[in-house]
């Protein structure tokens, strides 16, 4: 399944495909836990604990495993403190899933369904934390579609899509743009799932969002040579080609 949503920036969108089918969210919930904290009033140079132990929506408890996150820096401070905003950054510029929770512990899911919500969402939500399988045996689900995913980075904050511009993995929409195309986005993945939203602004032309979701056989859960991957590149360098008609659009 491939859904898709190409939109100017803040106008209604140009393409549509699939745009309200459900997905399951892979690592695309943390923009809405990075908007949830920011919008908290939290302090993000508090100094928190860095555990390994979360409670599931379930009532138990569970942790994540290293061998499933992305990013090996929030690990090497187990048993010390960090702070909110270095553990925010991580989130999502390395999108780790040891980091996310931790974030998430700070602001809780009634903030983060309050994201979505606030963003017109109709579909998507994230009611558990990352890997909280007996929460997901359970029947609790993080689903998002590509409409919601437009919808999420058009009602965020300059200083959270500043951040969201800091993102490592660029192998799928911005490896399909020519190198140094100023984007902020987030991407998400792993076995049979690869997803990808961000606001592409070109120099010669108006901002524009794209949101690609893709469940299927094609997504190896490789973080790079992932062949759903390039297949949101490809997606991402004809969306670009057709930039300037996008900008010419109407309202």
């Amino acid at each position: 399944m491939l859904s898709m949503v190409v939109a100017p920036w803040g106008r209604d969108p140009a393409v549509l495909r699939n745009a309200d089918v459900s997905h399951d969210a892979a690592s695309m919930v943390k923009v809405a836990v990075l908007t949830a904290l920011y919008r908290s009033g939290i302090d993000m140079d508090t100094q928190i604990p860095v555990v390994n132990e979360f409670r599931s929506v379930t009532g138990s408890s569970y942790g994540n495993s290293p061998d499933w996150d992305s990013d090996p820096l929030p690990w090497e401070r187990i048993g010390g403190c960090a702070s909110v905003r270095w553990l925010a950054g991580r989130m999502v510029t390395h999108s780790s899933n040891l980091a996310t929770n931790l974030c998430l512990a700070q602001v809780g899911h009634e903030a983060v369904a309050q994201v979505w919500r606030r963003a017109g969402a109709t579909t998507s939500g994230s009611p558990r934390g990352v890997e909280d399988y007996a929460g997901r045996n359970a029947g609790v689900h993080n689903r998002v579609s590509a409409r919601d995913l437009v919808r999420l980075l058009e009602s965020l904050e300059p200083e959270v899509l500043a951040l969201l511009e800091r993102n490592v993995h660029r192998v799928d929409i911005a490896a399909g743009l020519p190198p140094g195309t100023p984007l902020a986005g987030k991407n998400g993945w792993f076995p049979g799932v690869r997803h990808s939203a961000a606001v592409v602004r070109p120099p010669d032309s108006a901002p524009y969002v794209l949101a690609v979701c893709y469940t299927g056989r094609l997504a190896n859960g490789r973080d790079v040579d992932d062949p759903a991957a390039r297949l949101l590149a490809r997606i991402s360098a004809g969306v670009w080609r057709r930039r300037r008609a996008l900008a010419g659009r109407g309202t």
